[in-house]
């Protein structure tokens, strides 16, 4: 079946459009991507260990002292399947993010289950804000927040490392203020 007639040019046909899947990663996909730091992969991955371990004490104690130990043993195992589900969760998150810069904008691309991509002109940025919580300077990483003119903009790049983040604040600090100039 064909989208367009004989004599128009351009046109494909249903089954050539369908085969031909894009992906949101085919965006400028020979660029140079840049990923968050691997500190935070381990950070994400210590914070799943030590929840998994907390449960699987909690609740193998609790079980072994009310029902007894095979039901106990039982509940232990659940729970380290289930860690190591969210681990490797973790790690095809960490996988997922990535940052492109580009002359008039910045691109962001993360998700697992939802793939998105966030372009965010220079010239529409009001400011860039770096945070770094309690574990994140433990692991002397920051998270880079950027603030524009619409109030739904979530584009943010978690886990890079601090001098990093200082140095993509400044660099997109000086490019927004020229693109607002007009430069």
């Amino acid at each position: 079946m064909s989208l367009c007639d004989a004599n128009s040019k351009g046109c494909a046909s249903i089954g050539k459009v369908a085969t031909r899947r894009v992906e949101i990663t085919d965006v400028e996909a020979a660029a140079n991507w840049h990923r968050p730091s691997p500190k935070l992969r381990t950070m994400r991955r210590l914070e799943v260990g030590l929840v998994a371990l907390v449960l699987a004490l909690l609740g193998g104690a609790l079980c072994g002292i009310e029902v007894g130990p095979a039901p106990a043993a039982g509940v232990v195992g659940g729970v380290v399947v289930l860690g190591l589900g969210g681990e490797r969760f973790v790690n095809r998150r960490y996988a997922s993010w990535g940052y492109l810069e580009r002359d008039d904008d910045l691109l962001i691309r993360r998700g697992v289950l939802v793939k998105r991509l966030s372009v965010v002109p220079y010239g529409r940025m009001q400011f860039v804000d770096v945070t770094a919580g309690l574990v994140e300077r433990l692991f002397a990483i920051a998270t880079l927040r950027l603030h524009t003119a619409a109030a739904a903009t979530d584009a943010r790049l978690p886990g890079l490392a601090v001098a990093e983040a200082a140095r993509l604040r400044e660099q997109l600090t000086l490019l927004g203020e020229a693109r607002a100039a007009g430069i």
